[in-house]
């Protein structure tokens, strides 16, 4: 899971995302780490976890306009618990009242967090 810049620079905003996925849904953090990394590097991460061309992702997850916490992240059914913890509907103002979308997010693209899974990119939108 990616905890995106719009997220990061918001007080509080990472100590609250992180505790909701450890301590309400009950996540294992299996590591963590802070990253400012460039086009270049996002793309070279990006295409070695997607094995396909995936430079379109890159401005969408804003993951290069500033710094970005990067967790791994296991659990059973963990895709749908995501999910629910994080809002299954695409704005802010669509999301459930609880979830990191509704307290977090300022728009569709600023969403506060992104996640890879099975080799494949998932937008938090999608």
């Amino acid at each position: 899971m990616i905890v995106k810049p719009d997220a990061v620079r918001k007080k509080n905003a990472v100590g609250d995302i992180i505790e909701q996925f450890e301590e309400k849904t009950a996540f294992r953090i299996l590591a963590m780490k802070m990253l400012e990394i460039s086009k270049h590097q996002a793309e070279q991460f990006l295409r070695r976890a997607c094995q396909s061309s995936v430079f379109q992702y890159i401005d969408r997850l804003h993951v290069r306009a500033g710094r970005s916490w990067w967790l791994a992240l296991e659990k059973e059914n963990a895709i749908a618990d995501l999910r629910k913890t994080h809002g299954a509907q695409p704005t802010p103002a669509q999301a459930e009242e609880g979830t990191i979308r509704k307290k977090w997010a300022t728009n569709i693209e600023h969403n506060a967090i992104s996640w890879l899974r099975r080799g494949k990119i998932r937008h938090a939108s999608s």
